[in-house]
């Protein structure tokens, strides 16, 4: 019987990364120990190191943690609820450098607007493929850089990483 996932480790400036895929698709990437570790994936996995999806990822994170903004797009399957899915779709769409807000983002979406912000913050937390969907890039309301499952410190090495750390942050647990 075919696994119903396969994972593999890769290290990182920020720490072992966990890499999660349906076989084609990267299903999770998440950071060891952070919050929601694994959240998504199937109880049923193998180590595939060699898996091309895996190996893409690794050329895309080699090149990201090198500050270049990579060219490459990789096929994503975050599982999740409709509202969910649309929050970490809005995410793909922060470009490399630039961050916006909770509250922008509840406005972008068809059925949001300011009383949905609480629910796209949990939404932007429950992440499964932090780095890729730039999750990082969302900050508070006044700019100030509110928690992120991979922890304050991950979110300003990678805010700082790709030059849009806030001059002086606010930070909030």
């Amino acid at each position: 019987m075919k696994p119903a996932a396969y994972i593999t480790q890769l290290a990182s400036p920020v720490g072992s990364l966990t890499l999660a895929s349906d076989g084609s698709s990267l299903t999770g990437l998440w950071l060891e120990n952070q919050k929601y570790f694994a959240s998504t994936l199937p109880e049923a996995y193998e180590s595939a190191p060699s898996l091309p999806v895996f190996l893409e990822t690794a050329r895309w994170l080699d090149a990201y943690f090198a500050g270049k903004r990579p060219a490459m797009t990789l096929p994503l399957a975050p599982q999740g609820s409709e509202f969910r899915q649309a929050v970490w779709r809005a995410l793909l769409y922060i470009p490399f450098g630039e961050t916006t807000t909770y509250g922008q983002i509840a406005a972008s979406l068809p059925s949001g607007g300011r009383g949905y912000s609480q629910a796209v913050g949990n939404a932007v937390a429950h992440n499964p493929i932090m780095i890729l969907i730039p999750c990082h890039r969302v900050l508070g309301a006044n700019g100030s850089l509110t928690g992120y499952a991979g922890g304050l410190e991950c979110k300003k090495y990678l805010l700082a990483l790709e030059g849009s750390l806030p001059q002086s942050p606010r930070m909030q647990a």
